[in-house]
This record gives structure tokens, sequence and C-alpha cells, in this order.
């Protein structure tokens, strides 16, 4: 269904495809530029944005706009990018093939396909002790594979809470390189850390991620994180310290109307109460 006109969202086209060839990957910041076999495309499709990790035979969905490159010509770039482990053997070969996993080679990515077929993830997940039928597997690279295997997963699940919350593909690897296998409990216990520990995550956006993970408007962890966001400001413009007129304008011109909600209390009155 299409956007209504009125809405404020603008409308963005989805494209699903697996992965032929990452022609472009940067591990730290998560920027990719991906040639995918994109389905009801019939030449392969030119996909920008950003994952933690991605690798040729993956499935991907991609959320997005088309765009013009001056230098590059048509590109396709995404705001959301989730990717999910291949289902088809050609995909898993290529996905196994690729050394995402690590222990895992062209070599052996053939033996493993042609061992278990469709089937090698679920070995890998359920029944790792089974690797072992595949000639050249002893323990310590069957250990090694379901090691890794694991770490993937771990990112995917982390990927999908981020992009269920709101959070772009962008911002979302930035999370994930700042906390790693923390991220869902960190923000869920107090995803303001995201405005102190992330640069180019300022309050507002740690707020708006906070609303949509169910914290309420007037919990102390946000009127917190709101007044040291005020003194915060107060200072980078140069104040030692910010009136109680100054603060009940800033409270009333941005987020609660709530007065007695937010009034700072103690320490919170000053910088070093933070």
């Amino acid at each position: 269904m299409s956007a209504s006109p009125a809405s404020d969202q603008p409308y963005r086209e989805v494209l699903a495809g697996i992965v032929e060839r990452v022609t472009f990957h940067n591990a730290e910041t998560g920027f990719c530029v991906l040639r995918v076999k994109a389905r009801g495309h019939r030449d392969l499709t030119t996909i920008v944005g950003h994952a933690a990790t991605i690798s040729a035979g993956e499935w991907i969905t991609a959320s997005g706009d088309w765009v013009n490159d001056r230098t590059h010509g048509q590109q396709f770039k995404a705001r959301y990018l989730r990717t999910s482990a291949p289902s088809s053997v050609e995909g898993i070969e290529r996905y196994l093939a690729s050394g995402m996993i690590r222990g895992i080679g062209p070599v052996y990515a053939r033996k493993m396909v042609k061992a278990f077929g469709e089937k090698v993830f679920d070995v890998i997940e359920a029944e790792p002790d089974r690797l072992r039928e595949v000639d050249g597997i002893g323990p310590l690279r069957a250990r090694r594979i379901t090691v890794a295997w694991e770490e993937q997963k771990i990112v995917r699940e982390i990927m999908v809470f981020l992009h269920s919350h709101g959070v772009g593909t962008a911002r979302a690897v930035r999370i994930f390189k700042t906390y790693g296998a923390d991220a869902i409990q960190v923000m869920t216990e107090n995803p303001y850390r995201l405005a102190r520990d992330i640069r180019g995550i300022g309050f507002k956006t740690a707020d708006a991620i906070a609303i949509r993970l169910g914290i309420q408007k007037t919990a102390m962890i946000r009127i917190r994180a709101g007044i040291s966001y005020a003194l915060t400001k107060a200072m980078d413009e140069g104040h030692c310290g910010l009136p109680p007129t100054n603060w009940c304008h800033w409270q009333r011109s941005y987020w609660m109307r709530r007065r007695r909600s937010l009034k700072p209390r103690g320490a919170e009155r000053r910088y070093g109460g933070r």
C-alpha cells in the first residue's frame, strides 16, 4: 500500500535479493557497496548502505531510495539494511566460502554443502559434532566454526532489535561497534547512554529511541538525562550555572509540560551532580 500524501514520512522502496559481490566494506564504520541480484530486476543492482558484517551469498532486505551518482550511476541508497543467512545451496556455499565463518574457506564450504546440503546451518547450530563427518574437520576446526557462527547470530539479533526500534542501519552499526554483544542490554537498561557514548547521537535521538522502547515520559531515568542535557547545553554556551527561570523556559519549550516533575533537585542542579 502506498503512503498517504498527507504522511510526513517519505515513501521508501524495498529491495530484496542475494548479495553477489561485496565491492567494498569498511569494518569500522560499516559502510558498504554491494552488488545484489534483486528480486524483480534483470541486472545486478548496486546497493549502498551500512552493515556490521556482510558477505556474498547472504540474503538482504533493503529499504531506501534510488539515487543517481555522478560517477557511479544509478544506485539504491539503503537507510535500513537487514541481512539473513542464505537458504539456497548455491547461496550457502558462496556464504561459507567468503571467509565470514572462521575455519571455512572455499574447499571446506564445498565439502560441507556436499555433506549436509541445505541443512548446513542447522547442523552447525544444533548438531555441531556432526561437522567432524566432513573430511578434514577435526575438533579444533569444528569448535572455531560453531563459535564464529554464534557470533554472526548475535550480530543479526542485535541489528534486528535496533531496526525494530527505529534505529537506522548506519547508527545501528555504530551502536554495535560501541557495545558489541551487550548492545541490547545497554539499550534496554538505559538508552540515554547512547548520547553520552556514541559520537553523532545526541539527547534528542536517544530520547526518541527511549520512547520507542517504552520508557515513560515521566520516568526518572529520562528526567535525569534531560537535566544533564540542559546543563551540558548551558555549559557549551559558556554558562557556569542555569538559573531557575532559564530552566523552566527550557523544560516548557522542549519536552515536558509537567514542571514539577522536572524541577532540579540537590546535586542535579550542579554540573557535578549529573
